[in-house]
């Protein structure tokens, strides 16, 4: 199964339409893994269909992180690479805006013309949506990360290792 990034696009516009507060690469990595993991417990299966590995401060989309330090580092990449595309489609949803802080990079996002379209998502999945969102709206990247490490699957998963 495919990262999905038309699905991940348009989280993204709905979340710039909510406003959400501190959202960038890490914060939207992190409110992914809660919408799936929600979405998996009660619903039997992930809406954005990646992997999500554990690291020491937050769990961790493992193609859409690839995605964005390819976006982070401006790397050059085949013409034949599958992740070329999936950053194409991205970007014809929103723009993303690095910028260079002193001891990391940051990706933020920025709307363009599309609009957010919820008839690519079943009404569950639009539940399990909304609800992420309205729960970690304010929080910074720091509290929504200690907010999985609260959930049992994520404790016992070793570093490194794939939680769901």
């Amino acid at each position: 199964m495919q990262t999905d990034m038309t699905k991940i696009a348009n989280v993204i516009l709905y979340m710039l339409h909510k406003q959400v507060k501190h959202l960038n690469d890490k914060k939207l990595s992190i409110m992914l893994f809660l919408m799936d993991y929600n979405h998996t417990k009660y619903c039997g299966k992930k809406i954005f269909a990646d992997e999500y590995i554990k690291n020491a401060r937050n769990p961790e989309p493992k193609m859409l992180s690839e995605i964005f330090d390819i976006i982070a580092n401006e790397e050059d990449l085949d013409e034949e690479d599958e992740r070329l595309y999936l950053i194409q489609e991205l970007l014809d949803f929103l723009d993303i805006e690095v910028e260079v802080k002193e001891k990391f990079i940051e990706l933020r996002f920025l709307k363009m013309e599309e609009e957010y379209d919820e008839s690519i998502f079943t009404k569950d999945e639009l539940k399990t949506i909304y609800k992420v969102v309205a729960d970690y709206h304010d929080m910074s990247v720091r509290n929504i990360a200690n907010a999985c490490f609260k959930l049992d699957e994520v404790r016992k998963t070793a570093l490194g290792e794939k939680i769901l």
